[in-house]
């Protein structure tokens, strides 16, 4: 874990939606999907498992299948709302409070890739809205905008376009965050697991495919709002070291509730 990441993300679909959190967080070395333990889910009760381990270098590898029954959350949350949108199109301005800063790492892992919106679009918007200032530099845009258009170039391949083309009628990648598991909080700092749903579709014909990611995230209470830092990440990563993983399992799986997951109802 915290290990620096070089050359071109990977290039599955998976990817695009579910790693821009952790894309520019792992240019301080801090970003963590997963974990590198090595080891993998058990089955759940879809008969299916869920990498535990996957790095910055590789990207996020989910083969969880939900199952048909449904298991009603344990735990719910209604998280609070930004209170204004940036010049980026991010929600921001979230309030003070652990919901306040799972609120805001919700909105910073909730992408979509699709039309002329690009993945190069998405990942500049959240590091410009929701990365700290000490982890801002024209390097680390310079670079994660390097890095974005190679993935944008794999993707297009993968849907059937040039680059720099939109995607086909109906073809996206989105990311949802459907789960939390609070690890440390105070009042100027808060860590999380984070659960994403994410899904994707090669035209309006095409079958929608999905599955789940796992991100490790740390926030800390700046300037009256709150930011993704490398040293909240960082202190995330040793505050977990050595503890099993939260399984990924989709909300109505047992698992979910075995896991210690808090499911997201939308706020009013």
């Amino acid at each position: 874990m915290g290990r620096r990441t070089r050359g071109t993300w990977n290039t599955k679909g998976v990817w695009f939606a579910g790693a821009a959190l952790a894309a520019v967080l792992a240019l301080t070395g801090y970003a963590a999907f997963g974990g590198d333990d090595g080891g993998t889910d058990t089955p759940g009760k879809g008969g299916s498992s869920a990498s535990a381990s996957a790095s910055p270098s590789s990207g996020p590898s989910a083969t969880y299948a939900p199952p048909e029954d449904w298991t009603e959350p344990d735990q719910w949350a209604a998280l609070p709302r930004g209170k204004r949108t940036d010049s980026k199109g991010s929600t921001v301005g979230f309030p003070e409070g652990t919901e306040g800063a799972v609120a805001m790492m919700v909105a910073a892992n909730t992408t979509a890739i699709e039309g002329e919106k690009s993945n190069v679009d998405e990942q500049l918007r959240i590091y410009h809205s929701y990365i700290g200032k000490a982890d801002q530099s024209s390097e680390n845009a310079e670079q994660i905008e390097l890095n974005a258009v190679q993935s944008d170039k794999a993707f297009a391949k993968q849907m059937g376009v040039s680059p720099g083309q939109p995607l086909p009628s109906g073809a996206y990648v989105r990311s949802t965050v459907v789960g939390f598991k609070v690890i440390k909080k105070s009042d100027t700092e808060v860590s999380a697991w984070l659960l994403c749903r994410v899904v994707q579709k090669a035209g309006e014909m095409k079958k929608e495919s999905g599955s789940y990611t796992r991100t490790l995230a740390g926030a800390q209470w700046e300037d009256g709002d709150w930011k993704l830092t490398g040293a909240a990440t960082k202190g995330a990563q040793q505050d977990v070291q050595g503890q099993t993983q939260p399984k990924m399992a989709a909300p109505g799986d047992p698992d979910f509730n075995g896991s210690g997951w808090t499911a997201i109802r939308q706020a009013s």
